[in-house]
Order: C-alpha cells, then structure tokens, then sequence
C-alpha cells in the first residue's frame, strides 16, 4: 500500500461539512485504507464533537480508528471522547486535564 509502514490519518474537519458529507467521507476514509478519522486540524471554527464521534462510529470501517481533536476541555469530555471509542485524543492540555484542570482551546 503507499503508507506502508507509516500512519495515516485523515482530517475531515467536521465544522465545515454536513452530516451527509460526514457519512461519505467516512466510506472514503474506510475505503482508501486509512488508519484513523480526526474530526479537525484545530484550525477551523470547532473541534471535536461527541455526535460527530457517535456518526464516525456508524458509519467507518472496522479497521479505521478515531481520532477526536480540539475542543476537548475537561477530564469529563477526555473520558467521553474515549468511552465512545476513540483511540487518540489531539489536545496539548491532557495533564492539566487529568489534574482537574480546564484546556484551552475551542
């Protein structure tokens, strides 16, 4: 394959798109072999959203993992975000988070 050996993620920033055009970027990122979805670059107008999660979920491959970045803010959204499956969380703030502390960001 042409990442072999290397990780591929792919950033769908969710903040600009439909729930259609989340669903069909999913079966593209399933089917061009993709290791992970991310649902934002932390560029855009918003980050992470647990629906946007719970949809990724639905509607990518068996294969394909999760990848939530930015506006994860407390240690509560770093626990949801990972109880709903996601296998990597893209925030700079994770200790301050785990110590009971707020992240920035979105």
């Amino acid at each position: 394959t042409f990442c072999e050996g290397t990780v591929l993620k792919v950033i769908i920033e969710t903040c600009y798109l439909t729930e259609e055009e989340k669903i069909a970027l999913c079966g593209c990122v399933t089917r061009a072999g993709a290791d992970y979805i991310k649902t934002s670059t932390g560029f855009g107008t918003d980050g992470a959203r647990i629906e946007d999660i719970r949809l990724f979920k639905q509607h990518i491959g068996e294969n394909v993992k999760m990848k939530a970045a930015g506006g994860v803010k407390s240690k509560e959204d770093l626990e949801m975000f990972l109880n709903e499956g996601c296998e990597r969380i893209g925030t700079s703030s994770a200790v301050k988070l785990l110590s009971g502390e707020s992240g920035g960001g979105y």
